[in-house]
């Protein structure tokens, strides 16, 4: 990969709006780029019209990224490959470029989740799946639309290999894009995964009409949810301090626009988890992290209260109520670090 990041091929593999919106972003930082989409709608529409309209409407794009349906089409070439399909999905795609991907290819992953089969990080994934490659993770508080739309944003750019970090950041920061570099791959999966978890609390919250303070009280306490299981798996604490920590949180958990948030919202309302899924076409990955996060939380032997929580609802169908009022009825705690929740 170059590094002033000119004419780097980037592929991005997954066309949803975030795939999209970092389609945008690697483009307007001079790479040539291509998208791999599995549905041919989307393909056409940003071949043909420049604009993926069942995902990213009304968003602009520049006519030089391409689309294609084949993966071998579109890590043809390919200096550094994004991951940005939903994380329950990433064994099985990551599986299917192990022939396709040089072994000194970077890899970006860009989901945020833990894989519900046997409760694991992306990068385990995809150690596993495309053992040997160069392995990073894009996290931080970013909305898809003003990404693809140039608007500012930052994020976490987590590598393990120090020279990787200014190659990649030549090749996808920008001006309005601006990656921050950490060597903690850990804590930014952390962070990003269970943020999506306390979305869903939060848009509950929303819904129930609890308040702003009941939603700040709940941001603070499940930080430190994420914060003492990601430090038992090995992450700093600090990390979740930054952009991939705090600064998600605050994003995700303070807006309807977040899918998770909406989604909880509308849980916290009164309507049923089915009824709004059909409603719907992007994936909200606090739903699948939720039972893993505990389950991840039980390997390590930590406590993760406001997560069995929401998993207890989307899971087991518990009463909101109740389970808020389970919640609330629980022992004070101190609030020094290292202390139980």
């Amino acid at each position: 990969m170059a590094v002033t990041g000119d004419a780097a091929r980037v592929a991005v593999i997954g066309g949803g709006a975030w795939g999209t919106a970092l389609a945008a972003a690697a483009r307007r930082g001079g790479c040539a780029v291509t998208i791999w989409a599995r549905e041919p709608e989307v393909v056409a529409a940003i071949n043909q019209d420049h604009v993926n309209a069942p995902f990213l409407p009304r968003v602009a794009l520049d006519p030089t990224i391409r689309a294609t349906g084949a993966l071998a089409d579109a890590v043809a070439g390919a200096e550094a490959v994004l991951l940005v399909m939903p994380a329950q999905f990433m064994a099985a795609v990551t599986a299917s470029l192990a022939d396709l991907v040089g072994a000194a290819t970077p890899l970006v992953i860009c989901a945020k989740g833990i894989a519900r089969d046997r409760f694991r990080l992306m990068t385990e994934v995809c150690a596993e799946t495309l053992p040997g490659r160069p392995l990073a993770v894009l996290s931080g508080p970013t909305f898809a639309d003003e990404v693809a739309r140039g608007l500012p944003a930052a994020a976490t750019l987590a590598v393990a290999a120090p020279t990787l970090g200014p190659r990649l950041i030549a090749a996808l920061g920008s001006r309005t894009f601006r990656p921050y570099l950490s060597d903690d791959l850990i804590g930014a999966q952390i962070g990003g995964a269970i943020k999506n978890v306390l979305a869903l609390a939060c848009g509950i919250v929303m819904g129930r009409g609890l308040g702003d303070s009941a939603r700040a009280g709940l941001i603070t306490r499940g930080l430190a949810e994420a914060t003492r299981l990601g430090v038992e798996m090995g992450a700093r604490a600090a990390t979740f301090m930054g952009l991939s920590g705090l600064g998600d949180l605050t994003l995700t958990c303070t807006s309807l626009k977040s899918r998770n948030t909406s989604l909880g919202d509308a849980l916290g309302r009164g309507r049923s988890l089915d009824e709004v899924l059909q409603t719907r076409r992007s994936v909200a990955e606090g739903m699948f992290t939720a039972g893993a996060a505990v389950a991840l939380g039980r390997r390590h032997g930590v406590d993760l209260p406001i997560c069995a929580a929401v998993d207890a609802i989307l899971s087991d169908g518990a009463e909101i109520d109740a389970t808020i009022e389970a919640l609330l009825s629980r022992p004070f705690r101190d609030e020094t670090p290292g202390a139980d929740a």
